[in-house]
C-alpha cells in the first residue's frame, strides 16, 4: 500500500480496553499513519494508554479537545506535549488569547508538536447552531470564522467536517492542515455525524487527514476494512 494514502488515515480508538488498543495497533501499524485517544480512552487510562501506544512505534493524535480558561487550558497543553504526542486539539470557542496561550507551551515543550484547533463538531447542523447555541453566523461562516482565530493563534490546523473543506481552502489555502473527521467509506452508516463524505471525496476536496473509527473497529476484518480505505483514498 502507498505510504502517502497510509500517512492519511486517523483510526479513532473508541474501543474500552488497553488489550484491544495493543491488538489494534498491532494488527494495523502497517495500514494506519496516526492512531487517535479520545476521551473515552484516556479518562480510564490516562496518559498511561499513550506510553501503551507509542511503545509500538507509531504516531499518536490526542484528541483533547481542551476548553477552558487561557491559564488553564496552557498548562494542559504544555503538558500534553511532554507525553510525547503528536497532535493535540483544542477548542478554537475558547478565543484568541488561549489558543495562543496554549500553542506557545506546547510549542516551548515540544516543538515538533501539532496543535489544532476543532471548529465545530460534525454531529453539529445549522439548526443545532442558530437554535440552541444562539450562534447567527450560517455553519460555513462560523467554521471560518473559528479557522481565522486559529490561525490567528498560530495553530498549525483545524479540525473540521468534509463539506467546509473546500471553503477552508479557497480561504486558507494550504496555511492550515485539515483534519476531518465524520468520514465515512461507500456503503457505511453515517451513526451520529450529520456531514460527511466518502475518504475519496475528502481528500479530492483538500483534506489532509481523514479520521475514521467504526467502519475499521465494527469490521470482523480490520485490516481488510483499512485496507479499502486506503484503495479509496488512492483511488
Amino acid at each position: 500500500m502507498a505510504i502517502q494514502a497510509r500517512d492519511k488515515l486517523i483510526l479513532a480508538l473508541d474501543i474500552d480496553t488497553q488489550e484491544e488498543v495493543e491488538g489494534l495497533v498491532e494488527k494495523l501499524a502497517d495500514f494506519v499513519g496516526i492512531f487517535k485517544v479520545g476521551h473515552r480512552l484516556f479518562t480510564r487510562y490516562g496518559p498511561k494508554i499513550i506510553k501503551v501506544i507509542k511503545k509500538k512505534k507509531v504516531k499518536v493524535f490526542y484528541d483533547a479537545k481542551f476548553y477552558d480558561i487561557s491559564s488553564v487550558v496552557e498548562k494542559a497543553a504544555e503538558t500534553v506535549a511532554g507525553l510525547g504526542v503528536d497532535m493535540f486539539t483544542m477548542h478554537t470557542l475558547g478565543g484568541l488569547e488561549m489558543i495562543q496561550r496554549a500553542r506557545k507551551a506546547a510549542k516551548k515543550r515540544n516543538r515538533f508538536i501539532k496543535v489544532l484547533g476543532v471548529t465545530l463538531l460534525t454531529s453539529l447542523n445549522s439548526q443545532v447552531l442558530e437554535e440552541e447555541l444562539g450562534i447567527k453566523r450560517n455553519l460555513k461562516e462560523e467554521v471560518i470564522h473559528l479557522a481565522n482565530l486559529a490561525k490567528k493563534g498560530g495553530l498549525d490546523g483545524v479540525v473540521a467536517s468534509s463539506y467546509e473543506i473546500e471553503e477552508l481552502r479557497r480561504n486558507f489555502g494550504n496555511d492550515l492542515l485539515l483534519i476531518v473527521p465524520g468520514v465515512r467509506p461507500k456503503g457505511s452508516k453515517k451513526d451520529e455525524q450529520k456531514r460527511v463524505l466518502t475518504p475519496r471525496q475528502a481528500i479530492k476536496r483538500g483534506a489532509d487527514f481523514v479520521v475514521i473509527g467504526r467502519p475499521i473497529l465494527d469490521s470482523a476484518d480490520p485490516v481488510r476494512a483499512a485496507k479499502r480505505i486506503l484503495e479509496e483514498i488512492e483511488d
